[in-house]
């Protein structure tokens, strides 16, 4: 990480002076405009701002709260503890916390050398990368989509990419690039956050859940992407110790679509991919990627792009 980005956001704070000059909790008029354990964006957002960092503040005990934001956790050098949902995490150098406006956190005191720093954003902020997000149902895209809506059942994602390099050369690009404001800052904030996500798509081995029904969504998710073409719900079931029917259930409570549904968009989404990318004949393509009935493979992917394989691959 630059050694400059580092000296700028390892400044001890008029907050932080104060604590340790005996300050013992943490200054609510900061965070809250309320009663309620709730930290509001209006008091740290800048009017307007839709995105901003701000160094986490050490040396004191954080209580449980929520945030009418989202906020992602990235720890710079050194860890923090934190407490999300009832599950402990420590977040170590290099790593990446993300939490939906309903997740609980509470964090543990950071000494001077624990180094974190907070993205803060509304979630309006996010249209603006859905489309590095694709059409593909994972983890990451459910994440940001339920964030924007407001109805966030997940709640966070922890991202174990401390030894991912081209994570952690974007996060540096978007560290620098929020404290030197640049002109068209939005436009580079969008960009730069989409490049981001890009790379944490490629990176659903290293993400850590704390339920049960997550870590098999997660699995069932990681099964699809290596097994689209032939892979099926029974395999699946019986490689995760499940009932086949109790398995089709937790799938579509928890994703809003069945297996089936799911396989078929990763097949068509892989078929797009291949008519634009490559010279291969339809008929080829459709069997490339599990479909031998061409006329069913032509019309599902008719209904789902708007146009025919032909028609998607010369107009696009």
């Amino acid at each position: 990480m630059n050694a400059e980005i580092i000296e700028r956001l390892s400044v001890i704070t008029d907050e932080e002076k104060a604590i340790l000059s005996g300050r013992r909790k943490i200054d609510r008029n900061i965070y809250m405009s309320s009663d309620r354990d709730i930290i509001s964006g209006d008091k740290l957002l800048p009017r307007g701002r839709q995105i901003m960092i701000r160094p986490h503040t050490r040396f004191i005990h954080f209580p449980e709260h929520t945030h009418d934001y989202v906020e992602f956790v990235y720890m710079l050098q050194g860890s923090t503890r934190h407490i999300v949902n009832g599950t402990s995490i420590t977040l170590r150098q290099g790593e990446l916390l993300m939490l939906g406006q309903n997740a609980k956190q509470e964090i543990y005191p950071a000494s001077e050398d624990d180094i974190a720093v907070n993205f803060i954003a509304k979630p309006d902020f996010f249209m603006g990368v859905l489309s590095f997000l694709g059409d593909e149902e994972t983890p990451l895209r459910r994440f940001i989509l339920s964030c924007i809506t407001g109805e966030n059942e997940t709640g966070y994602l922890y991202f174990k990419v401390a030894d991912v390099l081209p994570v952690q050369n974007i996060v540096e690009n978007l560290l620098w690039t929020l404290i030197t404001k640049p002109s068209n800052k939005r436009g580079i904030y969008q960009l730069t956050m989409g490049l981001l996500f890009v790379e944490l798509l490629e990176c659903t081995e290293t993400l850590e859940f704390s339920y049960e029904d997550q870590s098999v969504i997660m699995k069932v998710l990681r099964y699809i992407e290596d097994n689209y073409r032939n892979g099926s719900l029974g395999e699946i079931a019986g490689i995760l110790h499940y009932e086949r029917t109790g398995l089709s259930r937790l799938i579509t409570k928890k994703m809003g679509k069945s297996f089936t549904e799911l396989m078929q968009a990763k097949r068509l989404s892989q078929a797009a991919w291949l008519l634009l990318n490559t010279d291969k004949r339809i008929d080829d393509i459709a069997r490339l990627v599990g479909y031998e009935n061409m006329s069913h493979f032509h019309r599902l992917f008719s209904s789902c792009y708007g146009k025919s394989p032909k028609h998607y691959r010369d107009s696009t």
